[in-house]
């Protein structure tokens, strides 16, 4: 594989996520300026936005500096986006069990450290090798139920209740409004 530049990273990132939330039926579109916020997300369902922040990985890295594999990324506490994706590029084959997605709330809860007004995330890539306090997650296979290809319908309200859920009667109309104001 050709050497790419970090913004190139990130695109990869962005594109991989709109492809998979497309596959649900949830359009969404990249932002022009770097806010802090990657895409804006639309499911016709819940008829509301969502902002996310997507953070990518090329390859896993030596956690510590000399162990295990491990993928990490770093996320502002001031992050103005509601949802953060993270993606794994670094697979044999891309696919959706490599990006998972969170609220900013689970961010802070889940993320191992802290530092400088970031959050920092990391998962080995190893499986566990012995028992750990609960509540630290820190395998791929533990944020299994962070993947978003498990969690699209929650963060998008596709059938169980959105995070910003609206009344069942008013998300047509709300649709219909969105078409109508596209189509002109």
């Amino acid at each position: 594989m050709m050497s790419l530049k970090t913004s190139q990273i990130g695109r990869c990132g962005e594109m991989l996520v709109q492809y998979l939330l497309l596959l649900r039926g949830i359009e969404s579109a990249p932002m022009t300026t770097d806010a802090g916020v990657d895409l804006v997300a639309y499911s016709p369902v819940s008829a509301l936005p969502k902002t996310i922040q997507v953070k990518t990985n090329l390859r896993a890295k030596p956690g510590g500096g000399k162990g295990s594999p491990a993928l990490d990324w770093w996320i502002g506490e001031d992050t103005p986006a509601q949802l953060v994706s993270l993606v794994d590029l670094c697979s044999e084959r891309l696919c959706s069990e490599r990006v998972w997605i969170f609220t900013v709330a689970e961010i802070a809860q889940l993320s191992q450290q802290r530092s400088s007004g970031r959050y920092h995330l990391y998962m080995y890539l190893d499986p566990p090798r012995r028992l750990r306090k609960v509540g630290c997650l820190m395998h791929t296979g533990e944020f299994e139920r962070f993947l978003l290809s498990k969690r699209a319908d929650e963060l998008f309200g596709l059938t169980a209740a959105p995070i910003n859920a609206v009344e069942p009667t008013r998300a047509p109309r709300a649709l219909a409004a969105h078409l109508e104001r596209s189509a002109t």
